[in-house]
């Protein structure tokens, strides 16, 4: 039942839609005038407010002004003769919930009620109800031979629901489309172990890291300024909760999934894209900007000169400009000599705030607690991005015509099962993939290149090898592995298989 307040000069008038809300269990107080109405609100607690537009004395406008001032919460509903658009954006501005044009029937008065007293209980029905039909059809699809195509459709229909899911109250099916995922994920892990190595000699691959510029970005370079936005670590879901931020400014013209190269991991994959080139292939042609896993120093310094040798080696003569932004800072500066930019033909843009993000969590106790989860985690990178200096950046672009394209490396997944790994003390330190000699590991939880030159990685000495841990799981060593699991346990690591962190997007967008 709910508590409706309705004010308008005629009320006498609207008595069998009022006897029609109260037959229908709601209690209903009416009034005449505007100010009538402030002082009923003033004094009483309502659910919903009718309010007439065309009133006598107090506008319908102005009492929806002023009660909006005492009480912003109250769900409003404006009700008027006129069809005139400035004062539906007046009502609109004063923040209304909905809006019906006279003559009015009790049943649009009834669907307003239930629309938003009840709408998002049943939204989040709807949502559950739909989820289940498509958990049987996904469940199906993960039975099939699905092919490189296959499974990115099939991880767009989960990213939908997971985002969908997000919305709802249910969380019995949260936890169904979890589970889902899962198994996705150890289907999708066994899928990529069987064909990585023939997409690295090139039978049959998908568009990878060494062919994103190539392949997407070179044919894109024109007449005007073009830019590639490279946000470090942005995984697909993460893309979805911008989307709608960015097109209120570009029309969206390609929205793609490609695969990263493995490991999943900044040094080998934004490397590769920068150079065009697999990993191994850039230590051998390109020996003074390549750095090993146990090299000290920067692992991504030369991107720019990979960059350069990659438009020589496609004979593009371009004018091009580059720049890595990792703080504050530099973004505002970036913002700030924008005009700059303008005289480039192709701008190169790497933006590395959502990996900071995920290094942080791990690191940082109050971050963890800002992203406690999933949907906390998307909802912490939509809030930096709405006050980024790289938000300002894309509305700059848009404002000059130019067009984005817009990806990232690799993305990033939640680990929660560890995985027992030996090595000696050269091996890597990353948590999703080890690198070294002598490696002892669980062969169940990883796929294991035995010879790097397969896949194309380098090969630091004989009997070097690779392992990359499948779907959630997480390497730890024996040596005070407690600790470790619980340092490590749901937090968001990149660097093996899993759908999140080899399927990611790339996207063009068109200025409007």
């Amino acid at each position: 039942m709910a508590k409706i307040l309705w004010a308008d000069d005629e009320i006498d008038l609207l008595k069998p839609h009022v006897l029609f809300l109260e037959a229908k269990g709601h209690q209903v107080t009416t009034v005449c005038s505007g100010n009538e109405a402030i002082d009923e609100t003033d004094e009483h607690n309502f659910d919903i407010v009718f309010l007439d537009e065309n009133m006598p004395g107090l506008t319908g406008l102005d009492t929806l002004e002023e009660i909006k001032q005492r009480h912003p919460s109250i769900p409003i509903v404006m009700i008027t003769k006129s069809e005139e658009e400035s004062i539906m954006e007046g009502a609109i501005g004063g923040r209304i919930s909905d809006y019906l044009i006279k003559p009015v029937n009790p049943n649009q008065i009834l669907l307003s009620v239930k629309k938003i007293l009840e709408g998002k209980r049943l939204v989040s029905e709807k949502t559950t109800s739909s989820y289940q039909q498509e958990f049987r059809q996904i469940s199906m699809d993960l039975q099939d031979r699905l092919d490189e195509e296959d499974w990115k459709e099939l991880y767009r229909k989960i990213v939908y629901w997971d985002l969908k899911l997000a919305e709802s109250n249910d969380s019995s099916m949260k936890e169904i489309l979890a589970m889902q995922k899962k198994e996705a994920n150890d289907l999708f892990s066994r899928f990529v172990e069987k064909n990585y190595l023939n997409w690295a000699n090139g039978i049959d691959t998908p568009l990878m890291s060494h062919d994103l510029l190539k392949k997407e970005v070179f044919p894109n370079i024109g007449k005007k300024p073009t830019f590639m936005v490279l946000i470090d670590n942005l995984r697909y879901d993460q893309w979805q909760i911008l989307r709608p931020l960015l097109r209120e400014f570009f029309t969206i013209e390609k929205d793609e999934l490609y695969y990263g190269i493995l490991p999943t991991a900044t040094q080998y994959a934004r490397n590769s894209i920068f150079a065009g080139l697999m990993p191994s292939d850039i230590a051998k042609k390109h020996p003074q900007y390549w750095k090993n896993d146990e090299d000290e120093g920067g692992k991504n310094l030369f991107e720019k000169e990979l960059l350069g040798e990659n438009f020589i080696r496609n004979r593009k003569e371009v004018k091009y400009s580059y720049n890595k932004i990792t703080n504050l800072k530099a973004g505002k500066k970036l913002v700030d000599n924008f005009s700059n930019l303008m005289q480039f033909e192709f701008n190169a843009i790497v933006y590395n705030f959502v990996d900071m993000l995920s290094h942080a969590r791990t690191d940082m106790e109050v971050i963890r607690e800002l992203a406690d989860d999933e949907e906390a985690y998307r909802s912490l990178t939509l809030s930096w991005f709405k006050h980024s200096p790289l938000f300002d950046l894309f509305k700059l672009i848009a404002k000059n015509n130019c067009d984005v394209i817009i990806t990232t490396d690799h993305g990033t997944v939640k680990v929660d099962e560890p995985s027992k790994v030996i090595g000696d003390r050269n091996t890597n330190t990353n948590l999703r993939y080890k690198q070294g000699k002598n490696l002892t590991y669980e062969k169940k939880d990883v796929f294991e290149v035995r010879n790097p030159d397969e896949a194309f990685l380098p090969k630091q000495n004989v009997s070097s090898s690779f392992i990359f841990a499948k779907d959630s799981k997480f390497f730890v060593y024996p040596n005070n592995y407690n600790h470790f699991l619980k340092y490590y346990k749901n937090t968001f690591q990149h660097g093996g298989i899993s759908l999140e962190e080899v399927l990611i997007p790339i996207v063009h967008l068109k200025s409007k």
